[in-house]
């Protein structure tokens, strides 16, 4: 009951964010603002807005199931926690001080950078479900960031548009952006290694769903006939 109510309440910070940046996306009204489906492309090219999507399927699910698992469910989980975690870190430590939103844009930039990492890092270390980390879905979990980062470069090259400064390949050339989107890959590495350890140690974890295990043969007799139990008292 506990999982449920707080990834209940984390899916409606979440969503409530994303919901505030749409509408601001949709009205914006500045002079040198792009056409509307620019700013909306540019907006899900934000690594910070696909990890809070990602985030936002992961703890729905976990409302719904705090013992939810499949091989699909993991790897969407673990990509949901390190690139919020990211998101958290390097918005903490390199963008924060390059913004400074007001009103409604600083609602949704609070609840995207500063609660949702945290909280689903405290949700995760809280509940679980445990374990959940193998090697095959950090293998899988892989795809999407590499794929995050050859979409960033082929689409700045297209149209000269990069998501954040140190990623900006006109301004700081392709060897320093390969540095700096290295980092951040060493970075996911370190914290994916640190959360698989955490996942078989840490109590408070759920078994992993029956897909995942051998099936239970039962023992039959010696005759060759199953045994069946019977209820003390039935049928009297």
């Amino acid at each position: 009951m506990k999982s449920r109510v707080y990834h209940g309440a984390l899916a409606g910070i979440v969503l409530t964010s994303l919901i505030i940046q749409l509408v601001l996306t949709a009205t914006d009204s500045a002079p040198d603002a792009a056409p509307a489906l620019t700013r909306f492309i540019r907006l899900f090219s934000y690594f910070t807005i696909q990890s809070n999507l990602l985030l936002l399927a992961a703890v729905v699910a976990l409302a719904v199931n705090p013992h939810r698992d499949g091989r699909l469910w993991r790897v969407i989980r673990l990509d949901a926690l390190l690139g919020i975690v990211i998101t958290g870190l390097v918005y903490a430590t390199i963008l924060a001080g390059q913004a400074d939103p007001h009103g409604a844009a600083w609602l949704a930039d609070f609840g995207f950078h500063y609660v949702a990492p945290w909280a689903a890092l405290l949700g995760w270390l809280l509940f679980g479900p445990r374990p959940r980390i193998d090697g095959r879905t950090l293998a899988w979990a892989a795809i999407w960031p590499a794929a995050w980062i050859g979409y960033t470069l082929a689409h700045g090259a297209a149209t000269g548009w990069y998501p954040y400064p140190f990623a900006d390949v006109t301004e700081l050339g392709y060897p320093a952006v390969l540095i700096n989107l290295g980092a951040v890959v060493l970075l996911a590495a370190l914290i994916a290694a640190v959360l698989r350890r955490l996942d078989t140690r840490l109590p408070f974890g759920s078994p992993a769903a029956s897909e995942f295990e051998a099936p239970e043969v039962p023992h039959p007799r010696s005759g060759g006939e199953a045994v069946v139990e019977q209820e003390s008292g039935a049928g009297r």
